[in-house]
């Protein structure tokens, strides 16, 4: 058996077992506005390890990064602490070319409450980092499904659609935008996936918030 799929089946196992013995840490948010097929969410501060992945494919930067933040969750790090796996596993892109096209990635892990004011060091050569998710509003549209490279495009593009026709359409921070998926990848039916967009809705609540360097 290649080594590639061995971990890979081992990383499956584990999240599996981790999302059946106990529900999974998210970050807490408070729904600010729901639209008909969007809604615009409040998140607190919070802290997250990020894997910048440079990559044409989306699903091929998801995996790259997060095979490195599993293992970061599996012992490789400076305090050999084993982290409860969290949802969602958040990828990024990084705005490029065009509204909707992406020259990179970043994909994210929310630290349990536990980890979230001491968080261990991940060791060198994983390439992660601790990301601070300051205070700020994310518009979010929900889809079934796997989030494959074709459907996130008509995701992100049916969201910015919905923005555009609404009073927020001048509210985006960034041309950017992620895909939060909830599931392990053996589930194939209900799926749960969102994409995100960061705006600026004063009148919400929202604060701005800076596009992140990676």
């Amino acid at each position: 058996m290649k080594k590639g799929v061995t971990v890979l089946s081992i990383a499956v196992n584990a999240i599996c077992l981790a999302m059946v013995s106990s529900a999974p840490e998210s970050p807490q948010y408070s729904v600010v506005q729901s639209q008909s097929d969007f809604e615009i969410r409040l998140y607190g501060t919070s802290l997250w390890m990020s894997a910048p992945a440079l990559d044409i494919s989306f699903e091929k930067a998801t995996w790259d990064g997060f095979h490195r933040l599993f293992q970061f969750t599996e012992g490789a790090n400076l305090n050999f602490s084993r982290i409860p796996m969290t949802l969602p596993v958040l990828t990024t892109t990084v705005p490029g070319a065009g509204p909707l096209h992406s020259q990179g990635y970043y994909v994210s892990l929310y630290l349990p409450v536990k980890f979230q004011g001491n968080p261990p060091v991940p060791l060198p050569e994983l390439n992660i980092r601790p990301y601070q998710f300051t205070t700020h509003c994310v518009a979010v549209r929900k889809f079934s499904g796997f989030a494959n490279d074709e459907r996130i495009v008509k995701e992100a593009e049916k969201l910015a659609t919905s923005l555009s026709n609404s009073p927020w359409a001048q509210s985006k921070t960034r041309r950017g935008y992620s895909i939060a998926q909830y599931n392990t990848p053996i589930r194939i039916v209900k799926r749960k996936n969102e994409v995100w967009v960061d705006i600026d809705a004063p009148q919400l609540g929202c604060q701005s918030v800076a596009v992140a360097a990676y």
